[in-house]
């Protein structure tokens, strides 16, 4: 005999089990799937989560490296990677314990194994079927090796990268996306010699021009050297390191880590058999309810179209459970949706670069505002950055927002919801603002959008 829920998620990563629990909250008889022991998906278990708090070791070796200006005078500070990572280790268990803390709270029965649809629209799980009348699917996207390579042995995802407990002296990365930046970032500060590489003209390619020209500014202070508009042409790895041919230059590194892209984790779930339509790009097809072509069947998160990022993830699980509970839903806005980029420095940014802007026709007008004009920064010592908003000159609106420097991913926050309450960039710049804190750089770089920054 089937078990009989209103809904299953199939995934327990941040979309799956947000969704589980508003699914719960809503009123629904809910399940969650996840093939693997513990909850909380890759995010919780091999990325977000595990870079940031690695990211976090990075940062607080810089700290105590610049004490000094700061009056404290440390000696012998040396970097154990094995100790941040056990600090990782209980970061992570700590998290994937409180989802299934979660999943006890909000009564979502758990089922571990692989899920897969059936052509009567259940899910199967290791050969166990679950009936339902509506099925969620999030189990997000797996790492691609770029063409000729494969991952193992030296040549590492950016999950395996965060996981390592030792410390190689010598790392190349490719792919200076998020991701890639994040890795160079961290192993850098460490004291890794890292060789960073994207094939596009520009770190971080999806940010604005302005802001990814600081951020490489900064990476190259970080034992990172830097090459854009460069294709790896060959990898030979071996027991003791990894040859590259990039640019054409020749080196050997400890380790090659690919940061260059992803793609949805959809095999084995049987889409075709439940009829879910699927792109020549593999991501599934959805409407702005995240309804697939299957009638009662969801898909979220980077299985989807949009940015691959937890939080818009979350978002789509949100709509998603709703809808299945017969709600009123409030569709995504893609564009307003922010990105967050943990390198040193951070970068925090959503809606449209300048570029952009231009091209779809806006009367654009752009407000800079250096860190270092306002107190908190020189107080705090992270004087590196900027603030940059992009608005329409005719209507007063906040087309998009830059941030690059310290707390800048916090930072950002403020700016989309200005955007959503349909509040312009004048709003933002008569909002009054606490003395002395980063904030003041934002309500600053509104203030020069309309061109009357007093601290510049």
């Amino acid at each position: 005999m089937a078990d009989k829920f209103d809904i299953v998620v199939v995934g327990s990563g941040p979309g799956g089990y947000v969704a589980a629990v508003r699914a719960a909250q809503v009123g629904l008889k809910t399940a969650i799937v996840e093939r693997e022991d513990r909850l909380g998906g890759r995010c919780l278990r091999e990325a977000c989560i595990p870079a940031k708090a690695m990211l976090r070791a990075a940062d607080v070796l810089a700290e105590a490296q610049d004490g000094e200006q700061m009056g404290v005078i440390a000696e012998g500070i040396r970097f154990d990677i094995a100790a941040a990572g056990k600090r990782r280790d209980r970061v992570i268990k700590t998290l994937t314990s409180g989802v299934a803390g979660l999943m006890k709270k909000n009564e979502v029965e758990v089922f571990h194994g692989q899920g897969s649809l059936t052509d009567g629209r259940n899910v199967a799980v290791d050969g166990r079927e679950l009936e339902t009348d509506k099925v969620l699917l999030a189990t997000g996207s797996v790492p691609l090796p770029i063409p000729g390579t494969e991952f193992g042995e030296r040549v590492l995802d950016t999950a395996a990268m965060w996981a390592m407990n030792e410390q190689p002296a010598t790392l190349a990365v490719v792919g200076a996306g998020a991701s890639g930046a994040e890795i160079a970032s961290g192993f850098g500060r460490y004291g890794t010699e890292v060789l960073l590489l994207e094939m596009l003209d520009q770190v971080l390619p999806a940010e604005d021009a302005e802001i990814a020209k600081l951020v490489q500014r900064e990476l190259k202070k970080q034992n990172i050297t830097v090459a854009t508009g460069t294709r790896v042409d060959e990898v030979k790895p071996s027991g003791k390191g990894v040859e590259l041919v990039y640019g054409g230059d020749r080196t050997t590194v400890d380790y090659l880590c690919i940061a260059a892209g992803r793609t949805p984790d959809i095999e084995g779930l049987g889409l075709d058999k439940a009829g879910v339509k699927v792109g020549e790009d593999r991501l599934v097809e959805v409407d702005d309810h995240m309804r697939t072509s299957a009638e009662g069947v969801y898909a979220i998160g980077d299985m989807v179209h949009g940015p691959a990022l937890a939080h818009k993830s979350m978002d789509e699980g949100v709509i998603a459970a709703e809808d299945a509970a017969g709600r009123p839903v409030h569709p995504l806005s893609y564009d307003d949706i922010p990105g967050a980029t943990f390198c040193h420095p951070q970068v925090g940014s959503f809606g449209l670069t300048e570029a952009q802007a231009k091209e779809r026709g806006h009367d654009v007008v752009v407000g800079n505002f250096p860190y270092g004009g306002v107190g908190a920064p020189l107080v705090y010592g992270d004087r590196t950055g900027m603030v940059k908003i992009v608005g329409d000159r005719r209507y007063g609106e906040l087309l998009g927002a830059h941030i690059v420097g310290a707390r800048a991913t916090d930072l950002i926050s403020e700016l989309v919801v200005a955007k959503q309450v349909e509040a312009g960039y004048e709003e933002v710049a008569r909002t009054i603002h606490a003395h002395p804190t980063f904030s003041e750089a934002v309500m600053e770089a509104a203030r020069a959008t309309s061109g009357w920054a007093i601290h510049i």
